[in-house]
């Protein structure tokens, strides 16, 4: 075919694909395809708008490190993220519920043996938090690993910091024998995601407000069960039901109780109020890989 026109073009461009030999990929090219074009004939952007487009995406990929995932930030603000984690995490009954990633987890963090400060330095006022890792019928799973990490009280993480090499605010601790965990870290509070680059930017031209519930990140793993990533809302917070990245689910809110002065379950001797989380989590049998629409 030599002559291309709004009529014929999808389905030209779908045929460049048809010797894909991957037949999940080929799946994927042809519905990528006639979405976008489906969008574009919607649309009718004009050069300029094509172009803003173009620059957006440029700008997202040119600020991104890896301290900082631009385009994680996007997918998760146009609700992607959501929407694939809901795709991937369908049938959850009797365990508990995933949410985003987010983009500030860094792989490999310090581990700490039980009934740590996590804080390492960083502001915020005082939480114990404890839970226990079980399967869906309630069985203690031992040495599972548990990743922690989450904002201080100005809002921050600790990769935000750039005169900060040190983590904070951020470990990976193992269950007891009887499931257990339990460290010490700080009250977290509601905090905006990064809007100084091109997803803030959008945030802006579009009248939406960059700030996320107060909550606590975990990353639960143990053998022959699915891997949890997780939050823990502060019930009460202002942004539960405007939630920047659309993350919050009922069943992941949870009172954090404030204490008066005294002695915590540790034996540690505390002169100023503090908080206490408490928490059961259930994780899910690994099952063999989910089909992928349009696989050999």
């Amino acid at each position: 075919m030599r002559e291309f026109t709004e009529e014929n073009l999808t389905e030209a461009v779908v045929e460049r694909f048809g010797n894909t030999p991957d037949p999940r990929l080929k799946l994927i090219m042809n519905s990528l395809v006639r979405h976008l074009h489906a969008f574009v004939r919607d649309v009718e952007p004009t050069f300029d708008e094509w172009m803003s487009a173009i620059n957006f995406l440029t700008r997202t990929g040119h600020i991104c490190t890896d301290k900082r995932q631009e385009f994680i930030l996007l997918s998760d603000t146009l609700g992607v993220s959501m929407l694939v984690d809901a795709i991937n995490h369908r049938h959850r009954d009797g365990v508990t519920e995933t949410t985003v990633l987010g983009p500030f987890y860094v792989e490999g963090p310090p581990e700490m043996p039980l009934g740590s400060d996590v804080t390492g330095g960083l502001k915020g006022d005082p939480l114990y938090a404890e839970g226990t890792v079980c399967g869906p019928d309630g069985k203690p799973l031992a040495n599972a690993t548990v990743d922690v990490w989450q904002s201080d009280a100005d809002g921050f993480y600790d990769v935000q910091y750039a005169d900060r090499e040190e983590p904070g605010l951020r470990a990976r601790i193992r269950t007891d024998s009887n499931g257990r965990f339990y460290f010490w870290s700080v009250m977290p509070t509601a905090y905006p995601i990064p809007y100084d680059g091109p997803v803030g930017d959008m945030l802006k031209a579009t009248k939406r407000h960059p700030y996320r519930p107060a909550h606590l990140h975990f990353l639960i793993a143990a053998e022959g069960y699915e891997t949890l990533i997780t939050h823990l809302f502060v019930d009460g917070d202002q942004y539960l039901d405007s939630d920047a990245v659309f993350g919050v689910k009922k069943s992941l809110i949870r009172t954090y109780t404030k204490q008066a002065p005294g002695t915590a379950p540790d034996g540690r001797k505390m002169t100023a109020p503090w908080y206490r989380l408490s928490n059961e989590f259930r994780l899910k049998l690994a099952e063999p890989a989910r089909a992928r629409k349009g696989a050999a």
